[in-house]
């Protein structure tokens, strides 16, 4: 079997960071820790796209450029598709599922095989037991999505989200860019971010990303050691 790449396409909280920018880190940038060295991974989220800002930039294009049979494609946005900018913002159940749909179509022209996942939950609490939920209706038409098009899907909104719950809203603040000041040196005066995680955060949701491909049977179990 060919040893596969995984592509990966989403926004800041998948992409990788610089060491300027420690302890933030995207979950993608903690993926390779759970698979073999035969497996590559090509992490392409950039901060701040949406599905519709990484198509008009022209970044599927230069991924679909290098994508071949065996390769993989994961697909995750939502964080920015909500952003009231014309460069960002779509519609859950039009433009947002047809900028889903491009992205399953350009894997699978190549042979590769598209994987879907939601956003991951912000933590954002309304009390103790229940989370805001910050991504409206675009998870549930990523799922729409996937179902329609037989496209395997991990759904890392309810997978943060019921790891959220678990841990709470102070141990929560363990996984995302909260610091006090003088913590980092990065972060001089300290961080209190509810959307992007730091080094442990990424490593959790990589390891949740992982499992799910396990659990679904994925022929990238193979390769993958958790």
């Amino acid at each position: 079997m060919k040893q596969p790449t995984i592509f990966l396409t989403g926004d800041s909280t998948m992409a990788d960071y610089p060491p300027s920018s420690h302890p933030q880190m995207g979950w993608g940038q903690k993926l390779p820790s759970y698979f073999t060295d035969e497996v590559t991974i090509m992490n392409k989220a950039v901060n701040g796209r949406s599905s519709k800002s990484f198509l008009s930039e022209g970044r599927l294009q230069e991924i679909n450029a290098s994508l071949t049979e065996g390769d993989y494609l994961f697909i995750q946005f939502g964080h920015n598709d909500s952003k009231p900018d014309e460069h960002r913002q779509t519609d859950p159940y039009t433009t947002y599922q047809e900028n889903l749909k491009t992205y399953i179509e350009a894997a699978r022209s190549k042979g590769a095989t598209p994987v879907l996942l939601t956003p991951i939950q912000r933590r954002k609490f309304l009390d103790e037991h229940t989370l805001e939920p910050t991504h409206g209706h675009f998870s549930e038409a990523m799922r729409e999505v996937a179902d329609s098009h037989s496209v395997m899907l991990i759904d890392m909104t309810t997978q943060t989200t019921t790891l959220l719950l678990e841990l709470g809203p102070e141990r929560s603040k363990e996984l995302f860019m909260w610091l006090s000041p003088g913590y980092s040196l990065n972060f001089p005066e300290g961080a209190r971010d509810d959307t992007h995680l730091n080094e442990s955060g990424a490593q959790k949701v990589a390891g949740l990303v992982c499992e799910s491909l396990v659990e679904q049977n994925s022929p990238l179990k193979q390769w993958i050691r958790i």
